[in-house]
């Protein structure tokens, strides 16, 4: 086996350690941070021996910077041995050796769902970041890969950290209390009722200096368009929120209506600046106009779920302005009230939740409000109200707004309940998946279809 140590603060063991009954992770072909937070808090489930099968470059440098990192620092580190492969035949030896039990894919996009396949045929359990698809082509191997899956008793899940947000928990137990938001409205596709906007921002500063996107990110038969990529989270928290735990089929609760696409034109210049590279790859070279990459990574998608008329709206834009950075927007309407996510320069771009009665429903929504907080306040400590006429803002306490990254800890730990206990999958969880997908994949190609 190839190993790589190259100062890293990593030590390769040649025997397994103590403890070795416990899960191992594989992590294959790590091109995205996210691959590396599976393994940022220590879990008792989980062996710290571990293994990673990647080409060799900058993207396996930078995985192994950041486990690396999680090792060295001071508060609560990590203690992973990993041993490590680096060859062009990675993926290969890896399904050759099958040295762990839990397979972690997070990067890029393309053939994603047929290695998911692969491993759950192999007997494996897979953690995969979204999406698992791209294009609508490959909607058929998701059934298929979870049927392998249950088949062999191992678990493919997807990676939905938005359901670990506390504002997106909050929305949910509003929008499913009927005291407080009544029923959903069936809006029109001018005026849907479910509407969601993400925006996002490609040339992330830290420290003043570019946090590097691999080149491939800008190709999206590698990466997605913007539906196919962040738009999951948006499409899995609008069936999430109206309608918890019951299930969606694909082909009778859903009806993709219209798509739309339009890029986002990045120079030269920038593009070297973003990723570090000196010019743009051959395999860019069809989406050059006027020595311009034309990134269509925007999307906007409306479509029913259940007779609900939802909107979707993701963009892309290079750099924020001064001041600015990266906004949500989810906005149901019910009968009784509009619950509310926002994410803006109002809210110092942090989750804010709002509730808006209608004028007839004011106090007693309000009442309704104060009374569902308080339900949960043994879960979720130190909730409050704040009333400004028919809109009341949820006070969300500091210490339940851990971040993105403390989200992916959470996702682990519910995966690993379910690969202790496969049977404990909620029902819902596949047909939701498969609605998402639809969804996502349909909403792409109308879109593609409708490009001037």
């Amino acid at each position: 086996m190839k190993r790589i140590f190259a100062g890293l603060g990593l030590l390769a063991v040649a025997a397994l350690a103590p403890g070795a009954e416990r899960l191992r992770i594989v992590t294959v072909d790590p091109g995205h941070f996210h691959a590396a937070l599976i393994q940022k808090e220590p879990l008792a489930e989980l062996s710290d021996e571990a293994f990673v099968y990647a080409p060799l470059g900058p993207d396996l440098t930078a995985h192994l910077n950041r486990i690396a990192a999680f090792n060295l620092r001071k508060d609560n580190p990590t203690r992973w041995k990993l041993r490590i492969y680096a060859g062009a035949d990675y993926w290969e030896r890896m399904l050759q050796d099958r040295p762990g039990d839990v397979v972690v894919l997070s990067g890029n996009n393309r053939g994603k769902i047929g290695r998911i396949a692969q491993i759950a045929g192999q007997k494996m359990h897979v953690l995969a970041d979204k999406p698992w698809i791209i294009e609508a082509a490959d909607f058929p191997q998701v059934a298929s890969t979870l049927a392998t899956a249950a088949r062999n008793g191992v678990v493919a899940y997807d990676g939905m950290t938005q359901r670990f947000e506390i504002s997106c928990i909050l929305q949910r137990a509003l929008v499913s209390d009927p005291a407080v938001f009544g029923t959903p409205v069936p809006g029109t596709p001018q005026d849907p009722a479910v509407h969601m906007e993400s925006v996002h921002y490609l040339l992330k500063l830290v420290a003043g200096a570019p946090n590097l996107r691999p080149a491939w990110f800008f190709d999206i038969r590698q990466q997605g368009e913007g539906l196919a990529d962040v738009g999951t989270h948006l499409v899995d928290l609008v069936q999430w929120i109206l309608f918890p735990d019951r299930g969606i089929d694909w082909r009778r609760d859903i009806r993709v209506l219209s798509g739309s696409r339009w890029p986002t034109a990045i120079s030269a210049a920038e593009f070297s600046r973003v990723t570090g590279e000196k010019q743009f790859p051959d395999y860019l070279r069809d989406a050059i106009r006027g020595g311009s990459l034309q990134y269509y990574c925007n999307n906007s998608v409306t479509y029913t779920i259940r007779g609900v008329h939802a909107k979707l709206d993701i963009k892309w834009g290079y750099e924020a302005a001064p001041g600015l950075g990266d906004t949500e927007l989810a906005v149901f309407r019910g009968s009784r009230a509009t619950v509310e996510v926002r994410q803006g320069k109002e809210e110092n771009f942090r989750p804010e939740v709002y509730v808006t009665a209608r004028p007839e429903a004011r106090a007693a929504v309000a009442e309704a409000v104060k009374q569902r907080l308080a339900a949960l306040s043994s879960s979720y400590p130190g909730l409050g109200v704040e009333e400004s006429g028919n809109r009341l803002r949820v006070t969300i306490p500091d210490a339940l707004r851990i971040g993105h990254e403390a989200h992916f800890a959470l996702l682990v730990k519910r995966f690993l309940r379910y690969v202790n206990n496969p049977r404990s999958i909620p029902a819902w969880e596949t047909p939701d998946m498969l609605a998402k997908y639809y969804v996502t994949t349909t909403g792409v190609e109308l879109a593609r279809k409708d490009t001037k």
